[in-house]
Formats: structure tokens, C-alpha cells, sequence
């Protein structure tokens, strides 16, 4: 029982530590590319080499054919999923901090609690109300608005944080949604189909807003290339390989808890690498969205009862 139990917590915490090189990455690239660039180029990639090993898989050639019976489930899990949690994320981190969105991803959890009341007919409590209004207080204590000249700034940073925001809220509801995917299908399979199904949706968009991406990609410089690859590889790729090979053996709650790691660790390399630092009112909004995401999973259902509904759920036809 012990081992089990650690080979589920060893793959969500290399996870959230690849999680917590986002803002890095991100603001690495922020000089040369544009955030939809920098946030679905590397997702594109990925879709790439996923397809590819899906084909040299001599026992998948069925698969797709089952998949395209899933086509609205896949095609929910990659634009409201992943398309938003990326796009989100990458335009918040550009226009406000790494360290920023590494504490906000705390809203993760909340959102994913949130989320059982709708994909889970979960009763909406009001500990579930206050806590989410807990959360987007942090938000507003994070990036707080000033009257002097640097109000322009803060404004530009409180867009980023809520952009942010909106990133968690679609990677809690691609957590939460893959679940009943994985009753049929590997996480690499639902990373393949779920992200063809964003790069379909939003490829063209991509091309259209910046047709020059590709060139200013072959212009980066090699520690770019690097923060890019990082993003393709470990990002988009194994780090989701991990939570969702995680996710198959623990129930939703416990992996949402482990994702306190991802700001612990974010803040840390925004601090080591870009030079960071928190502003007093930053560590004091991270404190209330923590105590707030801490008191949801203190009082809110026991996990027999998310089990319960887990199964329910993936019941309905």
C-alpha cells in the first residue's frame, strides 16, 4: 500500500515542479514572441510528436476510430481545457509575473471544486461561495490598483492576474473532465486527441494574428530554443503524462491538493532566475487564496463522496 501510494505522489510532484517553470519559460520568450505564439506553438508540437508515437504504435490503429466517438468529450477537454488553460496562463505571466502565476495557480483546486457541482451535480455549498470569493480577493490584494503615476501599470498587471485566473479555471475543468476519459482511453492518448482537437480550433486563428510566428521562431536564441523546448517537452508533454498517470490511481481531490506545490516551487525559480520578489500585498493575497483553498479541503466533502459521484458520473450515457 505504501509503495503504491508513493509511486502516485512522486509523479505529482515532478509535475508540479515542471508546472512551476512556466512563468520562466514564458517570460523568456516574451521579448521575441507573442504570448499566442509562445502559448500554442509548443501545444502544436506536441500534437505532432504524440500523433507520431500514436502511429508507431502497431495496436493503436483502432484507436482514433473510438475516439471520434468521444469527438465533443476530446474537443471540450482541448479548447475549453487545455486552449484556455494555456492561452490564459501565457497571456497573464506576459503581462504581469512568473511569481504571480505561480500563487494564483492555487485558484486551481478552487476552480476544480467548483467544477464537481456542475461535471459532478455536487451541491453548490456555501463554503464553496466563500471560498471562491476568498480566492478572487487574493487576486485584487495581488495586483492592487494605485492612483499615482504607475496606475497604468498596476492596471496592466490586474488584466494579466485575471487572465491568469481564467487559465486555472480551464486547467481545473481539464483535470476534473479527463477523469472519465481515462476510463477509456491512456493519458497520452488524451493528450493526442484532446490537443488536436485545440490545434484544429485555433490554428488558424494563430496564423492569422502573427503569419510571421514561425519566422521569429527560427531567430530565437539558444537559451530561448531552450525555455521553448521546456515548454514543448516537459510542459505540454510529460509533466501531463505524469498527472494523469497520477490521476488513474488517486481520486481528484488529492491530486487538486498537490498542485500547493506548483506556487512553492514557481516563486522559487521567479525569485533564483528572473529576480522576483514579492510585494508585501502579494504575500498577503497569497495567504488568503492558501487559507481559503486550505479550508476547502478541510470542510468540504469526504472523498468517499467524490468517489461516489466520481462513478455516478462516468455511469451516464
Amino acid at each position: 500500500m505504501r509503495g503504491g501510494r508513493i509511486s502516485a505522489v512522486l509523479p505529482l510532484v515532478a509535475a508540479n515542479l515542471l508546472w512551476a517553470g512556466q512563468g520562466v519559460a514564458v517570460k523568456t520568450l516574451a521579448d521575441s514572441l507573442s504570448p499566442l505564439a509562445i502559448a500554442l506553438l509548443p501545444l502544436y508540437f506536441i500534437a505532432l510528436v504524440a500523433l507520431v508515437l500514436l502511429c508507431l504504435d502497431q495496436g493503436a490503429a483502432q484507436r482514433p476510430r473510438v475516439a471520434w466517438r468521444f469527438r465533443l468529450q476530446f474537443f471540450m477537454a482541448g479548447v475549453c481545457g487545455q486552449l484556455i488553460a494555456q492561452a490564459g496562463m501565457t497571456f497573464g505571466i506576459s503581462w504581469s509575473s512568473a511569481a504571480n502565476g505561480a500563487i494564483l495557480s492555487l485558484l486551481i483546486p478552487i476552480f476544480g471544486a467548483l467544477l464537481a457541482v456542475w461535471l459532478l451535480h455536487e451541491r453548490l455549498s456555501m463554503l464553496r461561495v466563500v471560498v471562491l470569493l476568498s480566492g478572487l480577493a487574493g487576486i485584487l490584494l495581488i495586483s492592487p490598483f494605485e492612483s499615482h503615476a504607475r496606475s497604468t501599470t498596476h492596471l496592466h498587471e490586474f488584466a494579466g492576474n485575471m487572465l491568469i485566473a481564467l487559465g486555472c479555471l480551464g486547467s481545473a475543468f481539464y483535470n476534473v473532465y479527463s477523469k472519465r476519459l481515462l476510463a477509456y482511453f491512456s493519458g497520452l492518448e488524451i493528450l493526442l486527441f484532446s490537443y488536436l482537437s485545440a490545434t484544429v480550433f485555433s490554428l488558424p486563428v494563430v496564423f492569422f494574428v502573427d503569419p510571421h510566428c514561425l519566422t521569429r521562431v527560427a531567430r530565437l536564441a539558444p537559451i530561448q530554443w531552450s525555455a521553448l523546448l521546456y515548454l514543448v517537452v516537459f510542459l505540454y508533454g510529460l509533466s501531463m503524462v505524469l498527472f494523469l498517470r497520477a490521476l488513474k490511481t488517486v481520486d481528484v481531490v488529492i491530486a487538486s491538493a498537490s498542485l500547493y506545490l506548483t506556487p512553492l516551487f514557481g516563486v522559487v525559480l521567479a525569485y533564483g532566475v528572473l529576480g522576483e520578489r514579492l510585494a508585501p500585498q502579494a504575500v498577503v493575497g497569497s495567504s488568503v487564496i492558501l487559507g481559503a483553498t486550505l479550508l476547502l479541503f478541510r470542510f468540504d466533502a469526504p472523498l468517499e463522496k467524490w468517489e461516489s459521484l466520481l462513478e455516478k458520473w462516468e455511469s451516464l450515457p
